[in-house]
């Protein structure tokens, strides 16, 4: 069973659908205060944390930023707030998913289900014994990714990513020298179609990008190939 704390400050909304998500094998805590969010997260170490924005003591996309610093699992904005910039905000921050109140729970049980599918990482030795080949870390010149223990060294120089970013980076590098289009990206990490306006994917690369060093102006380590996608150049990490 999955473990969820939900900071929601309706207690309707958070009752309905902590019963809703409790049907479908998880633990919902919730938790109504956001000035307690961090502290209730850092105790209960759940599975995910999945966050309102509007909340008393603190809103959500500031306990966002704090609690990415101390914590790594995934973390969604279930917020009635139908807004681009706080769309694209809520990803700056460090979240993994920017959904709204008005998506049918049964959309949002699958969105909630993708994210813990990608953040379970078996430690090696459960994978040795299960008799499954472990995923190891692949190096790109002076880019190493480690995705067991889901770590990324630039130049020897350990990289701090989000759940997110690691997720949009291990997709690329998966794929280096093949040109990976939004609507792929997206599928493959959210579960979810690009509609021709969802700048999320453009907004990620950009902050990968500023994180593995690449250039804001003319990238060249992941490139930007007009009306197609991104591609990861494996060959533009030797410096």
């Amino acid at each position: 069973m999955n473990k969820i704390v939900f900071v929601e400050d309706d207690p309707e909304v958070g009752s309905l659908i902590a019963a809703y998500l409790g049907k479908h094998d998880m633990d919902v805590i919730v938790e109504p205060r956001g000035d307690r969010a961090e502290e209730v997260v850092l105790r209960e170490q759940p599975d995910l944390v999945l966050l309102d924005i509007m909340l008393p003591g603190k809103d959500g996309m500031t306990i966002c930023r704090d609690l990415r610093a101390q914590w790594q699992g995934p973390i969604v904005l279930l917020t009635s707030l139908d807004s681009d910039m706080n769309h694209i905000l809520s990803l700056e921050m460090g979240a993994s998913d920017y959904i709204l109140k008005t998506t049918p729970p049964a959309v949002l049980l699958a969105r909630l289900r993708l994210h813990l599918r990608q953040h379970v990482v078996a430690p090696m030795s459960e994978k040795s014994a299960s008799g499954l080949t472990p995923h190891k870390a692949i190096r790109f010149g002076s880019l190493s990714i480690d995705p067991v223990n889901r770590q990324v060294q630039l130049s020897g120089t350990n990289v701090t990513l989000s759940t997110a970013d690691f997720d949009l980076l291990w997709e690329l590098a998966t794929h280096a020298g093949q040109i990976m289009d939004r609507d792929a990206l997206l599928k493959n990490l959210r579960g979810v179609t690009y509609d021709g306006m969802d700048r999320s994917v453009d907004v990620a690369i950009s902050r990968l990008r500023k994180k593995l060093l690449d250039s804001a102006t003319e990238p060249y380590r992941i490139k930007t190939v007009r009306n197609k996608g991104y591609l990861f150049a494996p060959h533009a990490w030797d410096n």
